[in-house]
């Protein structure tokens, strides 16, 4: 049996981790963390019965202790219960899929602890990725991409040489507003920007491959991954979203990995590399899709995905303010409180009044993603 324990087991990759452990049957899940979707998380622990659940509220936390009272199921409360179930003793693999940095805390310990983690929450390596790479390759971690794009790049990799990597071919949907020009975007609704065309995923997220944020996330995330210069991460839109992403090599070769959008092939791939295992699930009908389609990145209408490129090439505290900055930006959108072109605004903003730290330790990242957050409220 592998053992694994997910944080953010209530979320879209948390089920979905969920629903892999569930048709193999040779998983077990020995803790679950999640933030407030208490019944859910009810649901999961009376299936899975995991040692420990986590919950981000103290008083969520209580209710659940309540709720499953007649288990002998443990349950802990904020960072202290992130950390311990990221650190339990027989886990094998954790699954990272919050939201945001908080995910930063609980991988680094993991890490510590000689866990595997199937990375899922891009925010870790974007702000911290100079801390979290050295220190894998020092406690001979592996780090297992479970973003579909980056568990493509990590497939097209294999059985070749890192240094014979040309360029990296980051591929996007474009998502519901491609092919739309800055005027078009005035009036975008909440509602508007939650309608993807290809993939069902959380709401911050969704809003964040509409702006093509998401995207320049990946940028700055596969530049950590794959110890390559954000230059060499070239954005190709693929509308049908079918190529998952591309690696050229310097003799021109291009390898890439296809399929249908589901998010199950690349979580199951990460909890059993190198062993692919049969996936349930439809497969990629070439005589009825007939072609593939591809576009440049229009990054003057998106251009988030421009400051993206800009926070990477700098490093450093930039990419935290770029991120902490979307993510408060992204939360007052769909709280309906600012308009749709002012998400990209904000994080140009404060990416413009940030100092840079070269390389800034784990208490200057938190304390730059809590400067944004202060200068993003100040000016409300």
């Amino acid at each position: 049996m592998k053992k694994i324990a997910i944080l953010g087991s209530t979320g879209s990759i948390g089920t979905q981790t969920l629903e892999v452990a569930r048709e193999n049957g040779d998983i077990e899940i020995v803790g679950l963390a999640a933030g407030s979707n208490i019944r859910l998380l009810e649901e999961q622990i009376r299936e899975f019965h995991p040692r420990l659940a986590a919950v981000w509220s103290k008083e969520k936390a209580k209710e659940l202790g309540e709720r499953i009272a007649d288990t002998d199921i443990r349950v802990a409360a904020g960072m202290d219960g992130l950390l311990e179930v990221s650190t339990l003793a027989d886990v094998e693999i954790l699954v990272t899929a919050v939201v945001g940095m908080i995910g930063i805390r609980p991988t680094i310990e993991a890490i510590c602890a000689g866990k595997d983690i199937a990375l899922a929450n891009k925010e870790t390596l974007v702000t911290a990725g100079h801390i979290i790479m050295p220190l894998a390759k020092e406690k001979q971690v592996s780090i297992l991409p479970v973003d579909s794009e980056h568990s493509a790049i990590f497939q097209s990799l294999q059985g070749n040489e890192s240094r014979a990597v040309h360029k990296i071919l980051l591929t996007a949907s474009g998502g519901p507003f491609r092919g739309k020009k800055e005027e078009d975007l005035l009036d975008i609704r909440v509602e508007d920007a939650l309608k993807h065309p290809n993939w069902s995923m959380g709401q911050k997220i969704t809003i964040d491959s509409s702006t093509m944020v998401n995207k320049g996330l990946e940028v700055i995330e596969a530049k950590w991954l794959f110890g390559v210069d954000v230059d060499r991460v070239q954005v190709v839109v693929q509308p049908q979203s079918i190529i998952h992403s591309m690696v050229e090599y310097v003799d021109g070769a291009v390898m890439a990995q296809l399929g249908t959008p589901d998010m199950k092939l690349p979580i199951q791939y990460a909890l059993y590399y190198p062993k692919r295992r049969d996936l349930p699930g439809e497969r990629v009908d070439f005589w009825s899709l007939g072609k593939l389609d591809f576009e440049k990145p229009d990054m003057d209408t998106f251009y988030g995905l421009k400051l993206a490129y800009e926070a990477g090439r700098a490093g450093g505290s930039l990419p935290t303010v770029f991120n902490a900055a979307n993510e408060r930006a992204v939360r007052l959108f769909l709280d309906r409180q600012i308009k749709y072109l002012e998400i990209v605004e904000i994080i140009e903003d404060c990416m413009q009044a940030h100092q840079n730290i070269e390389n800034p330790t784990l208490r200057q990242i938190l304390d730059t993603e809590a400067a944004t957050y202060d200068r993003i409220n100040s000016r409300r």
